[in-house]
């Protein structure tokens, strides 16, 4: 057994076979061959190993007519290396003995050689491992015809383990087969994470190199409370897992009867609990889990992975279905948060994507398509309460230019006799240390402000969130934050706007208590924690979240009050204050 800690994305527990995906998207199964066909079995292996072969001689033929011998001699090892009858053997014997299928004994025979050489002390020899790994995807590729696996082809339930999920990977994962994933890079808050949060897929990303550990087939258990994935896991570990999944059934079930109950203390003070969302079918859930309303919906979903750009009937379309399933509840629709990558609009990556041209700024940049989500949002809004936000606004030049453009856009429509509300709300998100600088300016001028707590902590503590190698300093309860959200909150208070918080740090119960006590009233979080916060607020009084708040504050390192916070949290709903 070998427990790997990683960045926790998207919580809950899945046990289950693995599903590895490598940087090709190779799946390796695990499917076991009839006595009968064994034979055959290894005719197909040795075809594909005959044909590696011939591969391999080509390049070493090739490089050594450019480069030399010296150099073609690389491939001659690669060559030897695939001919060693010993490796031969080991393929036979596990195809013939444990009728393994040949994919299945290639992937555990080289990945188990891989490592070895990879934990020899000897700098030569440990890179000879990258020589099989090479080896190990030429004769997958040749046996698996050298093919995309579609995760959406799944026929049984698995574990995913991949180098990376890009955004429109996760969001076509089937549930019903998909128990969780792991990936080996990535970070807190990107989209894939959102993705994966918003599906309810149990998921840990950021855990490093690890695929070359295992082999597909082998029992994986995904930790996305606490980050951890488990290799190998003993009867013991397994048993654990099992009744943490059972108690967690146990407290779904308990939770659910508090749908139609609302967010209100004990002492009579209510709270909005509304949800975030990425997919238009989430809507439906944010209705059985009792939220109040949309508090972000995200718009990226209609890029990502998109051959063409949406039309304005795309947009309206994506807007009038979510409106419509709320049936009355607000829905607050923010413009994209892109970066100009996604576009395909930059001759060469950017340095720094995230200080670079992306959100409003794009929007900007790119006018025609800022009208189309403008005039789509507008349209939209007739089916229902309908407000929109403006992402990562920085100066106001940039939050009066977003609002000249909704003004164009909707005069465009009255011109043009199309209907929709004009009296929409119009916000934005305070995610930048800039805008809560000069949030008493902003606040002249937007009908309500929402914190995004991801960017906010990012840009406050110079981290990276998607870097595994500073993912510890990604802190929501660091001082400096907590004085950044007390301000801001002050702020909107004193100028009578509407404030929530739509990050992810909303829809951790560990600072349920601190947020209220910072005097916040309205959360917006993933769906899946609505009936989790819900009751917390129904365990608490404000006056004693406020007594929380006020020791926080005065506390000097983040580990300092999530101990605090973790503790309080035990004594008014023990069964979310866990560690």
């Amino acid at each position: 057994m070998r427990t790997l800690q990683g960045i926790a994305v998207s919580p809950g527990v899945a046990i289950g076979e693995a599903l590895i995906v490598d940087n090709e998207g190779f799946r390796i199964p695990r499917r076991f061959v009839m006595r009968d066909a064994v034979d055959d079995e290894l005719q197909r292996l040795n075809n594909a190993i005959d044909a590696v072969a011939e591969q391999i001689a080509r390049n070493r033929d090739a490089v050594a007519a450019q480069l030399g011998d010296q150099c073609g001699a690389i491939f001659s090892a690669h060559l030897q290396m695939l001919r060693d009858p010993s490796l031969l053997a080991e393929f036979e014997g596990l195809i013939r003995k444990k009728h393994y299928s040949p994919e299945y004994a290639v992937s555990q025979t080289l990945r188990r050689f891989a490592k070895v050489f990879q934990d020899l002390d000897n700098g030569y020899l440990a890179e000879r491992a990258h020589d099989i790994v090479d080896i190990e995807r030429s004769l997958l590729g040749k046996l698996l015809g050298e093919r995309r696996e579609e995760f959406s082809h799944l026929t049984s339930p698995v574990v995913i383990l991949a180098h990376n999920l890009t955004p429109t990977e996760t969001a076509n994962l089937d549930r019903r087969f998909v128990l969780g994933f792991v990936t080996e890079i990535g970070g807190a808050g990107g989209h894939t994470a959102i993705v994966a949060k918003g599906l309810e897929i149990p998921a840990v990303v950021g855990i490093g190199r690890f695929l070359t550990d295992l082999s597909g087939g082998e029992l994986v258990i995904v930790d996305g409370n606490h980050g951890r994935v488990i290799l190998q896991p003993d009867e013991e570990t397994i048993a654990h897992y099992r009744h943490e999944v059972e108690a967690h059934h146990t407290l779904v079930a308990e939770l659910e009867t508090l749908r139609d109950l609302p967010a209100v203390t004990t002492d009579g003070t209510r709270i909005a609990l509304h949800a975030n969302i990425e997919f238009p079918r989430e809507a439906e859930s944010c209705l059985e889990r009792g939220a109040d309303g949309i508090g972000l919906y995200r718009t990226e979903f209609l890029y990502l992975g998109a051959k063409v750009e949406p039309t304005e009937e795309d947009h309206y379309a994506a807007y009038a279905e979510v409106i419509r399933q709320m049936r009355g509840r607000p829905v607050v629709i923010r413009t994209l948060d892109l970066g100009a990558d996604k576009l395909g609009q930059l001759p060469q990556e950017e340095q720094n994507p995230f200080l670079g041209l992306r959100s409003i700024r794009l929007s900007l940049r790119n006018l025609p398509l800022f009208r189309v989500q403008l005039r789509a949002i507008m349209r939209a809004s007739v089916l229902g309460p309908v407000r929109i936000m403006f992402p990562l606004v920085s100066t106001l030049a940039d939050l009066r230019q977003a609002k000249m453009v909704l003004a164009d856009a909707t005069e465009d429509l009255a011109e043009a006799g199309i209907a929709y509300d004009p009296n929409v709300d119009v916000g934005m998100m305070v995610e930048v240390p800039a805008a809560v600088a000069m949030l008493d300016k902003f606040l002249k001028e937007v009908d309500f402000i929402s914190i995004g707590t991801n960017d906010l902590i990012q840009y406050t503590l110079a981290v990276d969130r998607g870097n595994r190698e500073v993912a510890d300093r990604y802190q929501a309860s660091d001082p400096a934050v907590l004085r950044l959200l007390d301000q801001s909150l002050t702020a909107a208070r004193a100028a009578d706007i509407p404030a929530s918080v739509c990050g992810q740090m909303s829809g951790e119960p560990l600072y349920t208590m601190l947020l209220l006590g910072l005097g916040l009233r309205s959360l917006s979080v993933p769906p899946s924690a609505v009936p989790e916060l819900k009751k917390i607020c129904r365990s608490i009084s404000i006056p004693k979240c406020e007594e929380v708040a006020r020791r926080a504050m005065t506390m000097e390192s983040a580990r300092e009050i999530d101990t605090y916070l973790r503790e309080e949290l035990r004594k008014v709903a023990p069964e979310f204050g866990t560690s």
